[in-house]
């Protein structure tokens, strides 16, 4: 079996790969959590919540997708299998059942604001052993910003 050799150094491709894997778990569930939402939703503002949960969901995976082709760009195997990401997430699940229009925008917007306080925390810790993934995860980080900008002015 070939294996990809990265052009990173050990220390560098440590720093990296976590990086790009907490990314991916991230955005993993991010996008399982807004079609949950997207599926479940009830309230007065039912259509504009509904199609824009589906927003979020294609730029999670897109986002994803990017991630971890990066990863194996640079020598690391990706894991977004379901286990992992059960085991790995930092978000805050949503309950089952009906979910009120208010909450879920609540719920999104917080959520939104967590996962890009962490992709902003990859961004400081790949400034120096890796900016072509650096620059990545500050587009990714960019659109989730505007994802929380239009949920929080939606509360």
């Amino acid at each position: 079996m070939a294996a990809i050799k990265s052009p990173l150094t050990d220390a560098a491709l440590k720093v990296t790969g976590d990086a790009l894997q907490g990314a991916l778990v991230d955005l993993i569930d991010l996008s399982l959590l807004a079609k949950q939402a997207h599926w479940n939703l009830t309230g007065r503002n039912f259509k504009v919540v509904h199609e824009h949960l589906d927003e979020v969901v294609t730029l999670a995976r897109g986002g994803q997708d990017d991630v971890a082709e990066r990863a194996v760009a640079i020598g690391v195997n990706p894991d977004g299998r379901a286990r992992t990401v059960a085991d790995r997430t930092a978000i805050q699940q949503l309950e089952a059942g009906y979910l009120d229009d208010d909450k879920v925008v609540a719920a999104v917007t917080d959520i939104l604001a967590q996962i890009i306080g962490r992709f902003r925390e990859r961004i400081a810790a790949t400034d120096e052993p890796d900016q072509v993934t650096q620059d990545l995860l500050i587009g990714i980080t960019a659109e989730l910003e505007k994802q929380h900008w239009m949920f929080q002015a939606q509360t």
